[in-house]
């Protein structure tokens, strides 16, 4: 199985080579790419897309047109802040007006309003950044693992469940054949939309199971709340 950090390598490698990514530079990113706009209306296609009142999303800029069109459509957006390094981790968007400016993130920190996890509504569609992804539902992000402990924060609050749907957009470039090493903290992928194609993965990985405290050594503000809450609520 290949290291999913040569696989991050081979492909912001082949989609500067190539001429896909666009910018920003793909290193060390989710990388943006040409035709991420033709993905998002790939994605508005979709049944979950309509029946979905509100999202979280990831906040990088491959995703930007997802998140101007959902605002349009008047649907409500929930973003991490970056690396979740305020208290109140999280940031509600919503309003039609704003959609070209919210959907930005130096517009969601203007325009959006700090939340803590627990004052989220229940999340109807996840959409994730993805440097990689396979048709099992196998993910790649940029390697922080950053989006997986955002899910697992949802997940414990009940905001996201076990049949809420994941979607990604990528390039068709990003869709590869080689099987991903996935762990039980990793937030697999239900649907992976490109410029082209619509694919339903095979649904092979379970979704984490909530935060899977042994596992983290971040330094994250908001933990440390989140815990001190759980053990007052049991």
């Amino acid at each position: 199985m290949v290291d999913k950090q040569k696989i991050r390598e081979k492909i912001w490698k082949e989609m500067e080579e190539k001429g896909i990514s666009t910018f920003p530079p793909p290193y060390g990113r989710i990388p943006n790419f040409v035709g991420a706009e033709k993905a998002a209306n790939n994605l508005s296609e979709l049944d979950i897309w309509k029946e979905a009142n509100v999202l979280k999303s990831n906040p990088d800029s491959p995703q930007k047109s997802v998140r101007k069109k959902a605002l349009q459509e008047g649907k409500t957006i929930y973003m991490a802040v970056p690396r979740l390094r305020k208290e109140k981790c999280f940031i509600e968007l919503k309003g039609k007006m704003l959609a070209n400016l919210a959907s930005t993130i130096k517009g969601a920190f203007k325009y959006g309003k700090s939340l803590y996890p627990w004052e989220m509504k229940k999340v109807d569609l996840v959409v994730v950044g993805s440097v990689a992804v396979n048709k099992k539902g196998a993910r790649v992000g940029k390697g922080g693992g950053y989006s997986d402990i955002e899910f697992a924060i949802a997940k414990e609050f009940k905001i996201v469940r076990d049949d809420t749907p994941v979607v990604t957009t990528v390039h068709d470039i990003q869709v590869i054949n080689d099987d991903i090493p996935m762990k039980e903290h990793d937030v697999p992928v239900d649907y992976i939309i490109t410029p082209s194609r619509i694919i339903k993965t095979d649904g092979e990985f379970k979704k984490p199971r909530g935060i899977i405290w042994d596992i983290l050594d971040k330094e994250i503000p908001i933990l440390e709340i989140i815990r001190k809450k759980l053990r007052k609520n049991q």
